[in-house]
């Protein structure tokens, strides 16, 4: 009877598991899954149009374009697609679509020297003051706070008014106006790696804080400090662009955006395209830029869970 009865228990079928209730069309339409839709559709959506702007100005000078400040009288404000002028003409009669990538030139360069500028001062004094703390962090961190309480655009014309509208005094100008919003986000990053373990460990081989700071917080932290400067481009090209339009932007002969748009605005009941084309270039590279930073931004959990996975 027991040898039966074993017997009968060893051969019993195994129970077989319940299928699971997440199916693929779950997945599909889970949180996760939604935003890495999201996040690609931001990426390529961003590429497409900084590349559009952004590579047309890089090859302006192999392109087949006529001189920027050529004048011809009798073209005047022609419209878009007439005589060989994609773009139109101005009230000159110069290339719009020329003056346009030459001048985006001009704004760019001004731009990315500007947050150049701005990332290595933000980087390094917040990483100063979130790593050494004390009278570093306070003497930053109100400095910061100051700057941050004045009126961007206020402050940008008064010292562009003191020191001249020059491309050099343009750009630092910017670069010391955006320099908080690094500092801020990398001095946050700091607080918190300086707790973690490898930094302890640096400490008890006996290397020097300075050292731990620049080979080992700083490239852990840069990395996310970089999406914010790279979201700071499409600002320093809007307050570029707004100074050239108040006129204290780059003198001419420099056709910068803000320029073309300050040059366009008497005309703009009967020749829009001179507003409406440089406005649209500008509008392309600003969100473009954002949607870069975006999905950057919302990519990157996602790439670390799957590496941790």
């Amino acid at each position: 009877m027991g040898m039966s009865t074993a017997t009968h228990i060893t051969q019993a079928p195994a129970t077989s598991s319940a299928p699971s209730a997440v199916t693929a069309k779950a997945l599909k339409a889970s949180a996760s899954a939604r935003r890495a839709r999201s996040a690609k559709i931001k990426l390529w959506a961003g590429a497409i149009l900084t590349l559009l702007v952004f590579l047309p100005i890089v090859l302006a000078n192999f392109l087949p374009l006529a001189d920027p400040n050529a004048q011809n009288l009798g073209a005047r404000r022609l419209p878009p697609l007439s005589d060989g002028y994609l773009f139109g003409t101005d009230q000159l009669g110069r290339d719009l679509l020329s003056r346009i990538l030459f001048g985006g030139q001009t704004s760019l360069m001004i731009g990315v020297l500007a947050v150049v500028v701005s990332g290595a001062i933000g980087v390094i004094l917040g990483s100063i003051a979130g790593f050494y703390g004390r009278w570093a962090d306070v003497l930053i961190s109100r400095v910061l706070e100051a700057q941050m309480s004045l009126p961007l655009l206020m402050m940008l014309l008064l010292v562009v008014a003191l020191f001249g509208p020059s491309i050099p005094v343009i750009t630092g100008v910017i670069a010391i106006a955006q320099w908080p919003e690094v500092a801020r986000l990398t001095r946050s990053l700091v607080l918190v790696e300086r707790e973690k373990p490898y930094v302890d460990a640096a400490k008890t081989l006996g290397l020097h804080k300075i050292s731990i700071l620049i080979k080992h917080v700083i490239p852990n932290v840069f990395k996310q400090a970089s999406l914010v400067i790279l979201l700071l481009l499409a600002q320093a090209v809007l307050l570029e662009s707004a100074l050239s339009f108040l006129g204290a932007g780059p003198q001419r002969p420099f056709a910068t955006w803000g320029r073309l748009i300050s040059d366009g605005q008497d005309y703009i009941t009967t020749s829009w395209w001179m507003v409406t084309l440089p406005g649209l270039v500008i509008v392309a590279l600003v969100v473009g830029v954002n949607l870069l930073g975006d999905a950057l931004r919302d990519g990157r959990p996602r790439r670390k869970n799957r590496k941790e996975a």
